[in-house]
């Protein structure tokens, strides 16, 4: 067993060796260095997944968040129904969290967005820009409480990407009438 295990492990550094002797080889005759460009490529490739690794845990979070600490709007407005502040507040600390604990990581290069989404009603044009005006207040309403203004924009998506297909009951609207939070990098 021990003979296979040594085996193994010396004809993956020949490997290696050869590989790297060819590297050698391809750098002096073309006058690059490819091996660098090859290792850069690799980390570049290796970072965006790891980008979107932990970007599909970040967002599956600050979901779960954002559907826990929604804010009414007035209907047809951009205005906040009372009772706002202390989820608000939740939510941007929540966001907080996530910046600290990306940057703890060497994450960068990341932004939050609110998405305002409206139901179906009404004319798509106004529906959208309504969307991104609530958008825009939520993240008003965010760096108030304590997000930096550079770390979150808004965007406006109409009733695009409803939560409830065929939105036919106050119920079933209500839902889709939402802000999302997520992470980009």
């Amino acid at each position: 067993m021990k003979i296979k295990l040594i085996s193994v492990l010396l004809l993956s550094a020949l490997s290696v060796s050869a590989q790297a002797g060819l590297m050698d080889d391809m750098n002096k005759a073309t006058g690059s260095n490819l091996a660098s460009q090859v290792a850069d490529q690799a980390k570049t490739k290796a970072k965006a997944a790891g980008n979107q690794q932990v970007g599909k845990q970040v967002n599956k979070k600050l979901m779960t968040e954002a559907r826990k600490n929604q804010c009414s709007f007035k209907s047809g407005s951009d205005e906040l129904a009372p009772g706002c502040g202390s989820k608000s507040k939740k939510l941007a600390g929540i966001i907080i969290e996530v910046k600290k604990t990306l940057q703890s990581q060497g994450q960068t290069g990341f932004k939050f967005t609110v998405s305002g989404h409206t139901d179906s009603s009404g004319d798509a044009a106004k529906n959208k820009e309504l969307s991104a005006r609530r958008a825009q207040v939520m993240v008003k309403e965010l760096v108030a409480q304590g997000v930096s203004a550079e770390d979150i924009e808004a965007v406006g998506m109409g009733s695009a990407q409803p939560l409830v297909k065929n939105d036919n009951t106050p119920a079933k609207k209500a839902k889709n009438r939402r802000y999302e939070v997520q992470v980009h990098f």
